[in-house]
């Protein structure tokens, strides 16, 4: 696979003031201080409040991201938006994030790319296709997602594991980055170990949601079993695309789906432990911020640096997998 010749310019991310620490959902459910850290391996979350929406975070993140890149909102040529879970059906948080830049008026082309918790990739890809293309030469890419106004504390192992945040990237055509490969598979007869029913026509929020069809239902141990079926073989051919060993990776930036998933990604994949960024435990499962959060924390802490390669991966609900090798 021919690389694309373009560079991650700068990366940024917003966590919401509010932490809610596992101790406090230790106290909402009634157990033992301490349980929900030993059960869910997360001591920490972010959790947005009413004014922090998608739109807000997005487009804080965003500017963080370009006052990294050196570039202001009137520089960029396309803003893609890649949430898990968007603030409305429409319009896209796209478009009210560039409303936030000050952009409303430029035409500047902004719009969503929608595959879950692996939306960032696939936006990051589509980017990547629009400058080898030759029609941009730098685009924001965000991930903005709120978990926590669809969690089902019926659920708690599950519930208790979401957080909210933001995370964007600029990326510019030409310098000495690259993406060296990129690949998306999605296996939909495992679709119903992860969803959230209420918003189209069979659940429609105006004819009324049936009790429990807007809350996340996620059945994480089916998903990893079906997802690790695919893993190996899924990263292998990445790897052949790139051509580009295990050895050859400084950094590997996964999907914060949870500490058990993070656990047995790195063993069972051969992933080297002390190249794997891993935020879960202060940060939770971000949906589509996940990946970009954890870019941006392995940037800002010097994990990631010029010239390194690094493999962002992960799996969605679909289920799909996905995975993009870059030269940073």
């Amino acid at each position: 696979m021919p690389q694309i010749n373009l560079t991650i310019t700068g990366t940024g991310s917003y966590l919401p003031a509010t932490v809610l620490l596992s101790t406090d959902i230790d106290d909402r459910m009634g157990w033992e201080r301490g349980e929900c850290e030993a059960r869910c391996g997360i001591a920490a979350r972010h959790v947005a409040m009413p004014d922090e929406t998608t739109a807000f975070m997005g487009a804080e993140a965003a500017r963080r991201a370009m006052e990294m890149a050196g570039c202001k909102p009137a520089d960029l040529d396309m803003i893609l938006g890649a949430c898990g879970v968007s603030g409305q059906p429409g319009p896209p948080t796209a478009a009210l994030v560039q409303e936030r830049l000050g952009l409303a008026g430029s035409g500047i082309p902004a719009f969503d790319v929608n595959a879950t918790c692996l939306g960032f990739l696939q936006a990051l890809d589509l980017a990547a296709t629009h400058v080898q293309c030759g029609r941009v030469r730098r685009v924001l890419v965000f991930s903005s997602d709120t978990a926590s106004v669809g969690l089902d504390w019926n659920r708690p192992e599950a519930a208790a594991i979401y957080g909210d945040g933001a995370a964007a990237v600029v990326v510019e055509a030409g310098g000495r980055g690259a993406v060296l490969a990129h690949d998306f598979q999605t296996y939909a007869h495992g679709h119903e170990t992860g969803m959230r029913a209420a918003g189209d026509a069979r659940n429609d929020p105006i004819r009324g949601i049936a009790p429990g069809e807007g809350r996340f239902h996620m059945e994480g141990c089916k998903a990893f079993k079906l997802a690790s079926r695919y893993l190996p073989r899924f990263l292998q051919r990445l790897l052949k695309k790139a051509d580009v060993g295990l050895n050859g990776i400084g950094c590997v930036i996964p999907h914060q789906a949870s500490a058990q998933a993070l656990q047995h990604a790195t063993r069972n994949l051969w992933l080297p432990p002390e190249r794997v960024v891993d935020i879960f435990s202060r940060a939770g499962n971000q949906l589509a911020a996940s990946i970009p959060t954890a870019l941006d924390h392995a940037v800002r802490t010097r994990r990631l640096g010029r010239g390194d390669t690094a493999l962002l991966m992960g799996t969605s609900a679909g289920i799909s997998l996905g995975g993009t090798l870059v030269r940073f």
